[in-house]
């Protein structure tokens, strides 16, 4: 079962398109790995603004009184793709993959379907 470390490395290298993988904690919105990035893209601040996207999610759902679980949150910008993905099971409660792709260069369902790989691989 691969580590963090391991898996965030996994991620830019076996996701088409991938620029930045971070793994976050929602509760504190810490990061408590990430990988890539630049100056021009500070992976830290991204990781921690979309811990505000992940509560209000989670806030709806409850509010709904929905008995579903948020599998993954894509947001769109005109040449990335940010997916969101919450890590499943006891041992990632309140985490999640936070993963960047150049729109140009991924095919979304594959990384969608890559990222879920990383995921379920993942030791914590």
């Amino acid at each position: 079962m691969p580590n963090l470390e391991t898996s965030l490395k996994e991620c830019l290298s076996s996701i088409d398109g991938a620029t930045a993988a971070a793994l976050v904690d929602h509760t504190s919105g810490m990061a408590l790995g990430t990988l890539g990035g630049s100056k021009e893209f500070d992976l830290e601040v991204a990781a921690a603004g979309n811990t505000d996207v992940v509560r209000a999610k989670l806030r709806t759902i409850e509010h709904l009184g929905l008995k579903e679980e948020i599998e993954d949150i894509l947001i769109t910008l005109d040449t990335q793709y940010h997916l969101i993905r919450l890590i499943k099971g006891r041992a990632g409660q309140g985490l999640f993959f936070y993963l960047v792709l150049d729109s140009g260069r991924a095919n979304l369902a594959m990384a969608r379907h890559q990222l879920r790989k990383i995921e379920s691989e993942l030791e914590i």
